[in-house]
């Protein structure tokens, strides 16, 4: 197990929101272009969670919806450590993560629009983005329900391949929150003794809702609460893209190499409430503008121009482009059609099943029919 921050420490503190100046000679080209197009979906997933902020108060989005807002760097450098043929699980929050793994932002917000060119049809909205392409293998609107899921998904990698470099594995995404509830703990044990390829990722952003971690937590350095499973576990600063990024990778080529579990917390910053309607009130407006300073986005933005990969012209034609991809995702979102009502029971069942009522609410069952017919024949 990995040592952990200073206790009491803010472990973003060392990097978020500040500038890191290094030699740009230290940079080669192609890590250079790799951090720009870090920071061209770090500025898509801002501009695309802004938007959707102003479409839920238009009404074009309805149900629940959680934005990754303060929390693009973690997106970024989770999604940059999976491989194609590694399997993700997200939570309810997943929007970036949905964009950084490669679906396409008209699909996204299409779904949360609740329409059929959406990625789940419209019919899962904004919890429930979903794309066996990509093996994006859902987001879970219960708290912890995606864990039994993942922990099955790698099972059965498990049966079908052998431990080592070229095998595949699972990715599992949670609240902090999440670590509290049973399945967390039934899920990690099973993992363990099953030796499974599964890294659990805990997204910390401080706050279960509005409770603070050190308020719910017996443990509050959650990456240590596998240690009763024997899984190890790294704590990682959530607003350094690289940082996040390594830590996975090398927890992922772990899991894989030794077909055992990890445990990765990456700790992060949520700038909005829990959902759109949650006007976080439990922060202080001291504590709003201390978050403000640690934005990841800019941050990043700051960084690379000092290293001279950036300059301040570059950057903006970088922010401009992710404002006008989402302007198109929204005017494709719009232009869609919403599922009709008579598909209403579709998609109940992976397969057929005998005497399923194919009508709607209200029509009149089989039986009633057939005596219908019976009686206008008379």
């Amino acid at each position: 197990m990995s040592s952990s921050p200073t206790p009491g420490r803010d472990p973003a503190a060392d990097t978020a929101g500040t500038a890191r100046p290094a030699p740009a000679s230290t940079v080669s080209d192609s890590e250079a272009d790799v951090l720009r197009g870090y920071y061209r979906q770090m500025a898509l997933i801002r501009a695309f969670e802004l938007r959707a902020a102003e479409m839920y108060t238009r009404a074009k989005i309805g149900g629940y919806c959680h934005l990754n807002l303060g929390e693009e760097a973690t997106c970024v450098g989770l999604m940059a450590a999976l491989r194609s043929t590694d399997y993700l699980f997200t939570t309810y929050r997943e929007h970036g993560y949905a964009l950084a793994r490669g679906a396409d932002p008209g699909r996204v917000m299409a779904e949360l629009f609740g329409r059929t060119t959406g990625m789940s049809g419209g019919r899962g909205g904004s919890m429930h983005l979903f794309d066996t392409e990509l093996r994006l293998l859902g987001g879970y609107g219960i708290v912890g329900g995606q864990l039994p899921l993942a922990t099955g998904a790698a099972l059965a990698i498990s049966y079908r391949g052998e431990p080592g470099s070229g095998s595949e594995a699972v990715m599992c995404l949670l609240g902090d929150g999440t670590t509290n509830i049973g399945a967390f703990h039934e899920a990690l044990n099973l993992a363990a003794v099953w030796h499974l390829p599964i890294v659990y990722v805990i997204v910390n952003n401080q706050l279960g809702m509005g409770t603070p971690v050190a308020a719910a937590a017996g443990e509050p350095e959650l990456f240590r609460r596998g240690c009763a499973y024997r899984i190890p576990g790294t704590r990682v600063d959530g607003g350094d893209v690289l940082a996040v990024r390594d830590a996975a990778r090398m927890a992922l080529e772990q899991a894989r190499a030794e077909h055992h579990p990890r445990l990765l917390e990456t700790v992060s910053y949520r700038l909005r409430g829990h959902s759109v309607v949650d006007p976080a009130r439990y922060r202080t407006p001291e504590e709003a503008a201390q978050l403000r300073e640690k934005d990841p986005v800019p941050a990043l933005r700051i960084r690379l121009i000092e290293e001279g990969i950036l300059t301040p012209q570059s950057a903006d034609r970088i922010d401009e482009e992710a404002d006008q991809q989402v302007s198109l995702a929204v005017d494709f979102a719009d232009a869609g059609p919403a599922p009709g009502v008579e598909t209403l029971f579709d998609h109940l069942y992976a397969t057929e099943v005998a005497n399923v009522f194919p009508g709607l609410p209200g029509d009149p069952l089989p039986c009633e029919q057939a005596i219908n017919r019976a009686q206008d024949g008379a």
